[in-house]
């Protein structure tokens, strides 16, 4: 969809808003973990629901980290070969191929750079990266590798055994990894890459809605009264801060075509990726709690003929996929907004 002309909300997946409100907190534990002296840890993991805004943090992260003396920032498409990726964008870098050329690193063998008279083309990818970030190292320079929407995939599972050899060799790299609750899960799961699990992880949470207030009020000159209304409507969803901004400028005149936009592009573009990811037996705890007043663990279970053994994996694992919250007692709740309406409509 083409953005209006000055609207400063955007509809456009992971691309970064004009209009956005950040996540001050856990952006400023991640950079300073990775600019401390000693590093409590070289990885983080940040997950949550589609449309959480996972790829725009991490894409803010990168732009900070970009600031910061001696840092070079590498992001790489999960889709291609990732250790020959980062290899080729590290020797393209021009702040870095003084340093390599004078480590004489050869990396023609790979059809990256040219050939350096009298130094031996590398063979093994491994090597080059772990010779390419030694010789970094001893410039004091530092390597952030960024990589969105990770899965369980073969080529993943490469690189991160690789990235774990690179770690244990105390090498100057450092990786900030985004995807959904249930890849990150599988990639974990993996026998060799245990060491994942000792990543501390960003669970991004929803976004405060006194700031979405300030800025609607901002932005649309309403009273403070309206635009809570507004921020409420989102429930701190950040792909429907951003699309309620957006038909709000586009339809402002039109409450009611705002409404009709907002929710149908909610469930075109996210809601209905969601359900078809979710299993059957997901998709009937959703129904069930979709249509019980309240949010009760104890009426959604009577509903569902369920001990409370059986509801609770359920309960975790929607809770941690970000589509529910548990935060109250005995109570759920949708974490989405009209989630509950879309799960009436399609169960």
């Amino acid at each position: 969809m083409q953005e209006n002309t000055g609207n400063p909300f955007t509809v456009d997946f992971g691309r970064e808003p004009q209009e956005m409100i950040p996540r001050t907190r856990m952006m400023r534990e991640l950079i300073d973990s990775f600019t401390a002296e000693q590093p409590a840890s070289h990885v983080y993991i940040v997950t949550g629901v589609r449309g959480s805004g996972k790829t725009v943090f991490m894409t803010a992260a990168c732009k900070a980290l970009r600031q910061e003396k001696d840092w070079t920032i590498v992001e790489l498409n999960p889709e291609r070969d990732l250790l020959q990726s980062l290899a080729a964008k590290l020797h393209e870098e021009k702040k870095l191929k003084g340093i390599f050329r004078a480590a004489r690193i050869n990396l023609a063998g790979f059809g990256i750079g040219v050939q350096i008279e009298g130094a031996e083309p590398i063979r093994d990818i491994e090597v080059a990266l772990a010779r390419m970030l030694a010789s970094l190292q001893k410039h004091q320079k530092k390597v952030l590798i960024a990589i969105d929407e990770a899965s369980n995939s073969p080529g993943m599972r490469v690189f991160a055994s690789a990235y774990q050899i690179l770690l244990r060799q105390n090498l100057p790299v450092f990786l900030i990894m985004t995807g959904l609750y249930e890849n990150i899960r599988s990639l974990q799961n993996e026998k060799t890459l245990t060491f994942l699990y000792r990543a501390p992880r960003i669970a991004l949470e929803p976004l405060n809605i006194g700031r979405m207030t300030d800025s609607y009020a901002r932005i649309f000159g309403v009273e403070q009264k309206v635009a809570l209304e507004m921020a409420k409507k989102t429930k701190g969803y950040s792909f429907a801060f951003q699309v309620l901004g957006y038909f709000t400028w586009k339809y402002r005149k039109d409450p009611h075509r705002v409404h009709v936009e907002y929710k149908q592009y909610l469930e075109e573009y996210v809601y209905e990726k969601i359900w078809a990811e979710l299993s059957d037996g997901d998709r009937k705890v959703l129904y069930a709690i979709a249509t019980t007043e309240g949010g009760m663990v104890s009426a959604i279970r009577e509903k569902l003929s369920m001990t409370s053994n059986q509801f609770t994996p359920y309960r975790t694992r929607l809770i941690r996929k970000g589509i529910i919250s548990g935060e109250t007692y005995g109570i759920v709740k949708f974490e989405l907004p009209l989630f509950d309406e879309f799960v009436k409509e399609n169960a």
